[in-house]
């Protein structure tokens, strides 16, 4: 009798949410490089996400858990992208902050999950059924997209989720993959941010422009303004000459 009513009890025990459930499993950021590629790569994209969802139903993760299967403990069933993108889900839940990504109650899978390797990438590429991060990603998460990236080779590999499973995506004669839902590419850019010059994972547009900051927005559009003062200043420079010429022939010009 008591056994069938624990059991009744477990049936009728709702599954615990993103304020239930751990934010972390304790353990360090394994690259000081993580969070300075993590606010790069949502820094540059945020416009192209503001104009897809003009109603603001859209969240980014960063190393935010996305639990899967209730385990004990709760940690082993959650999977923390470094970066990651869900549409078309609230940004606030009963307005609060995520403290984590739960399947079971948001039933929207990520379109994008990216990891950013910090050893040798076999804990990325990992298919053990159960435990391997490779694994989780394709056969219970399933974002259509993930991304391995390594800082150190340089380079990103992309896999597109099609008849089940992950498959290799090809670059595009800039080297870049192309993220068809976001009207992007992804790929490696080699230059300075936040004072390190690494190659960096970015963003482009489907022309090929480099996604910016909004650091390099506005260092851009200060650019333009100087050259657009050094125009106007030639101009200047250049009626005040020929005024003096005509002065010289002896022809007032009218001012």
């Amino acid at each position: 009798m008591t056994s069938a009513i624990n059991r009744a009890t477990e049936e009728f025990t709702p599954f615990p949410d993103h304020t239930q459930l751990p934010e972390s499993d304790g353990t360090f950021v394994k690259n000081w490089q993580e969070h300075p590629q993590s606010i790069l790569l949502t820094d540059s994209i945020t416009p192209i996400l503001k104009k897809l969802h003009p109603d603001g139903q859209y969240c980014i993760g960063q190393d935010l858990g996305i639990y899967w299967r209730l385990t004990d403990p709760p940690e082993k069933g959650a999977e923390a992208p470094d970066w990651f993108y869900a549409g078309n889900v609230p940004p606030l839940l009963d307005g609060q902050t995520r403290r984590s990504y739960v399947l079971w109650r948001e039933y929207i899978a990520p379109l994008i999950a990216l990891e950013f390797v910090s050893g040798d990438g076999k804990e990325e590429r990992d298919k053990t059924p159960w435990k391997g991060k490779f694994w989780i990603y394709e056969q219970v998460i399933r974002p259509p997209f993930y991304g391995i990236y390594e800082v150190k080779k340089a380079s990103v590999e992309v896999y597109e989720f099609i008849g089940g499973q992950y498959q290799p995506l090809l670059t595009n004669e800039r080297g870049h993959y192309l993220i068809t839902p976001l009207g992007v590419e992804l790929g490696i850019w080699q230059g300075e941010y936040q004072n390190a010059e690494l190659p960096w994972l970015r963003w482009w547009d489907l022309q090929g422009n480099l996604l910016l900051t909004g650091e390099e927005r506005a260092e851009q559009e200060r650019q333009r303004a100087e050259q657009e003062r050094q125009r106007a200043e030639q101009e200047r420079q250049r009626n005040d000459r020929l005024i003096a010429q005509l002065r010289a022939l002896g022809v007032e010009p009218e001012i």
